[in-house]
């Protein structure tokens, strides 16, 4: 009884099972080793007495052995040292005899054997052994003689040594029996071993058997309950019984809830099939929520119900009761709510449901025939669609609601939600179809009012007709004219498109006329610059004078180049500028620096002035802003040959920027003035003035010389800063020009970056070295000379008149020149010849031009550190980046001013001998 209130789970039954399988194998294994341990030590003891044995047996017969021949030797020799040996064989003998006899006590045969054997040596050493040993130390000779002629001592050693191999084959047949008798004990002991092993399987069987059988038959019984209720005549109310307590009870307990839980779904389901269907063929909301209650207030066991539909919009809403369920008089509940009032407009408010499970006092009373019932469990749901609460249900139930309940609600509020809407979405389609009729009917008159309207119409529109016709007559025109237009539009892009190819044809033209040109204007400048220095002295001082003026010559032509190539960028829109930090208070010392020189020798005064409040940075091109104040002090020096100028640098007043800059009134704008006491300009030439080609003597007497480019550029390059040049002149009182230049720190950086470079590249070529550089340039004479010769230059360039002129300027300073014709002869030179210590690069070559030969030439390791300087007559955008990216290390262009070039190899061959 008590066994059967234990809990035994299926492991716990498998572990009992084990437990008893390991007890019989333990027993089992306990047996074995016990016959096993008594097996090994009778082996044990048959070997070691065995072996004991023939050991004793071999030693005594050693010992009778040694006797005899100790007794021969001593005999014959008469040495006492042969006696050792019989001595101690007489010692031992007898006490190996006393040891070996104990073992033979249970072999009657050997033991008898052994005593005879006993018996044969003691009679041995009495008659041969002693006796003649005596007679030898007398030195009896002729008695040992006769002794031995008779030789009676020699039958028993004859007969000792028979007996000795009797006794050993006696104990080898006794050990032999003990062999077969332990081989026999053996197969009994595997027989037995056998036996056990399968009375041990046959028990573990039966335990498992049993074990299992427990567990299988319970499990078998769940398999067939869950079959019989799964098949499909099935009843889902059938529960499983099982009076095991183990896991499979555990299975059984959860299948059976798991099956209420079915039945409850099953129940719910019904339910919510049976609600949906109710509300077919309903189109009245009052019909619906009386139909609703009769149906779900039996289903929920409510004794009371109220329904409650929403109704109004914005503040107006209200929660107004539309049926109800067992009640009767002023007990119907509350006719409506506002939403948030009670748990009916909170409930709405919330799309919550609410559950009151105690009502004490509650005021309504549900009356029937015979009694009255209080009420003890309400329950508030609302009635949502599309997140929307559109009614509210409240029960009352004389007991409590349970969460079957709950869950039947929750399932029908969302599809009751869907029938309330369809229903009041009839209703409002029917109250529009009544309101339609009547609309009709006012309709119908008024089509009348509109026959009589129509008749008019139709006048207006004869009107109308004519007066279309009119204006297809015109439209008709109107096509006629746009037609011309779009001929005369076609006309217009193909003329612009040949301004395109004419501009296009105008670019190419000046860097190829700028290429021409500064190829033969690099030879002169070169050349006349050797002959102006005269190194050699081989030269006149007029002769001198005369490579100068050549020398000065090919700079203006070298400057007029350069203003031709600035205008054309400007007329193509390719100027690109580099807005960047300028730093205001360098820009007089720039100044002073650049024309200082110039006052001096012309004997005029040269001031400037800069006002206190002028800002530290202005944020523009100040390359260009510093191009267009050279130019406007190169002309005031120019044109003044008596007096003064002065440069003021102040900041602009607001008059004068809303005049002149209105676009820069809310940025620092810097008024730059250039003032002069030179020949003035007219009224009618000071606009005359900013074109290209215009200067104020233009007539072929003019007495200033000049291009008549430089103010045009300068008003075009302020005119891209933003700014604005203004001119104020009196013909001989002088002139002001005023440069408005606004500060622009937000305009874009980075991709006006590109031309600086090429820009600081464009002025290094055109202005010459100041003269007050010479004495600098004179100490670093030695260095250089030093530094130079010796030193190995490729020239690769393909006009013979710049290789003339390079090589003599070259070897002047003791360079060993080699010269390539093109790209092509420059890399078989290259492959023939090592150790070169600088390149110097010409672009626009035949067979292979200058960046193919410099790709060419990075390719080969070797020449990876070599440095590279490229020439190019083609001042064009973009060059010295075309340049770098094919491998050069510096760029300089055409005509070539010798000391920048001589500098430039100075610096990357003091890298080079860094390195």
């Amino acid at each position: 009884m008590m066994l059967q209130n234990v809990r035994l789970t299926i492991r716990t039954k498998i572990l009992i099972g084990y437990f008893l399988v390991i007890c019989c194998l333990g027993a089992a294994t306990i047996v074995v080793s016990e016959r096993i341990s008594s097996l090994q030590n009778e082996i044990e003891t048959i070997a070691s007495r065995d072996i004991e044995i023939q050991n004793l047996i071999t030693t005594i017969r050693y010992n009778a052995i040694s006797m005899e021949t100790s007794q021969r030797g001593f005999i014959i020799t008469g040495d006492e040292a042969y006696l050792d040996p019989y001595i101690k064989g007489k010692k031992e003998w007898e006490a190996n005899y006393n040891i070996l006899y104990p073992y033979l006590s249970d072999n009657p045969a050997a033991k008898k054997i052994l005593e005879e054997i006993k018996l044969i040596i003691e009679n041995w050493i009495a008659t041969a052994g002693e006796p003649t040993i005596a007679l030898r130390k007398d030195n009896n000779t002729q008695e040992i003689i006769d002794f031995f002629y008779e030789d009676k001592a020699k039958q028993d050693i004859d007969l000792l040594r028979i007996q000795f191999e009797n006794i050993r084959q006696t104990e080898i047949e006794s050990t032999q029996n003990h062999l077969m008798q332990l081989e026999n004990r053996n197969n009994n002991l595997i027989i037995g071993l056998y036996t056990m092993l399968l009375l041990v399987s046959v028990a573990a069987f039966m335990i498992v058997s049993f074990v299992s059988g427990t567990i299988v038959k319970t499990i078998k019984q769940v398999v067939k309950s869950i079959t019989d209720i799964a098949s499909p005549g099935g009843d889902l109310s059938t529960r499983i019984n099982v009076t095991a307590r183990d896991e499979i009870k555990e299975l059984a307990d959860a299948t059976n809830a798991l099956l209420d839980n079915v039945n409850n779904q099953n129940w719910i389901q019904t339910k919510v099939a049976e609600v949906a269907t109710m509300n077919q063929g309903i189109n009245d909301m009052k019909t619906l929520a009386e139909s609703f209650l009769s149906k779900l207030a039996p289903i929920l066991n409510a004794i009371y119900g109220v329904f409650y539909i929403r109704q109004g919009a914005g503040e107006q809403q209200r929660i107004v009761k539309i049926g109800s369920y067992a009640a009767s008089g002023e007990e119907e509940g509350i006719a409506s709510f506002r939403l948030g009032e009670g748990l009916v407009g909170q409930a709405a408010v919330e799309n919550r449901t609410f559950l009151l499970n105690t009502a004490p006092d509650h005021p309504i009373i549900i009356k029937s025939g015979l009694a009255q019932v209080t009420p003890q469990s309400i329950l508030v749901v609302p009635i949502e669609f599309e997140g929307k609460a559109v009614a509210v249900v409240e029960f009352a139930s004389a007991e409590s609601f349970t969460s079957q309940h709950l869950k039947l609600l929750e399932l029908i509020e969302n599809h009751f939600g869907v029938a309330v809407n369809n229903v009041a979405g009839r209703m409002e389609v029917e109250r529009l179809l009544s309101e339609s009729q009547v609309l009709t009917e006012e309709l119908q008159a008024q089509t009348e009012e509109l026959q009589a309207q129509s008749e008019e119409l139709q006048m207006q529109q004869e009107e109308m007709r004519m007066t279309t016709e009119h204006l297809e007559e015109q439209n008709l025109f109107a096509e006629q004219k746009t037609k011309e237009l779009e001929k005369a539009k076609a006309e217009l892009e193909s003329y612009s498109e040949q301004l395109k190819q004419s501009s296009q044809y105008k670019s190419n033209f000046l860097a190829n006329m700028s290429h021409e040109l500064r190829t033969p204007l690099n030879c002169i400048l070169i050349l006349s610059q050797i002959l102006s220095e005269n190194e050699n002295q081989t030269l006149t001082p007029e002769e001198e004078g005369y490579a100068a003026v050549i020398h000065s010559s090919g700079n203006d032509l070298l400057a007029l180049i350069d203003d031709i190539l600035d205008l054309s960028k400007i007329e193509a829109g390719k100027v690109i500028l580099t807005m960047d930090e300028v730093n205001v208070s360098e820009i007089p010392e720039h100044m002073k620096l650049g024309f200082s020189p110039i006052a001096e020798k012309k004997g005029l005064s040269f001031q400037i002035s800069v006002a206190d409040d002028v800002p530290a940075v202005l944020y523009t091109d100040g390359q260009r802003l510093q191009q267009v104040m050279k130019n406007l002090l190169s002309n005031a020096f120019k044109f003044t040959e008596t007096g003064s100028v002065t440069l003021c640098i102040q900041n602009a007043d607001t008059e004068s920027i809303k005049k002149y800059v209105p676009s820069c009134l809310n940025d620092t704008v810097l008024a730059i003035s250039v003032t002069d006491t030179g020949i003035g300009i007219p009224k009618n030439k000071q606009q005359l003035i900013f074109e290209a080609f215009q200067q104020v003597d233009g007539e072929t007497t003019r007495q200033y010389g000049g291009t008549g480019l430089g103010l045009s550029i300068c008003n075009e390059f302020t005119r891209l800063l933003g700014g604005r040049i203004v001119l104020k002149s009196e013909v001989q009182q002088g002139s002001t020009f005023t440069l408005y230049v606004p500060s622009r720190p937000n305009m874009e950086k980075e991709q006006l970056a590109v031309e600086h470079h090429e820009a600081a590249a464009a002025a290094q070529d055109i202005v010459p070295a100041p003269d007050w550089m010479e004495p600098t340039i004179s100490q670093a004479n030695e260095f250089e000379v030093s530094l130079f010769k010796g030193k190995r230059v490729l020239l690769v360039e393909d006009d013979s008149r710049n290789v003339f002129a390079l090589v003599k300027a070259l070897e002047s300073k003791q360079f060993i020149v080699t010269v390539a014709n093109n790209g092509k002869h420059c890399l078989d030179i290259l492959q023939q010849q090592t150790g070169f210590d600088l390149v110097l690069m010409d672009i626009m070559m035949p067979v292979m031009d200058g960046f193919e030969a410099m790709r060419a030439i990075r390719q080969d390791t070797a020449m990876l550190e070599t440095p590279i300087i490229a020439l190019t007559s083609k001042a064009m955008k973009n060059d010295r980046d075309k340049c770098l990216e094919a491998g050069a290390s510096d760029y300089i262009s055409k005509p070539l001013n010798m000391e920048q070039l001589f500098s430039l190899m100075r610096v990357w061959l003091t890298k080079q001998v860094g390195h």
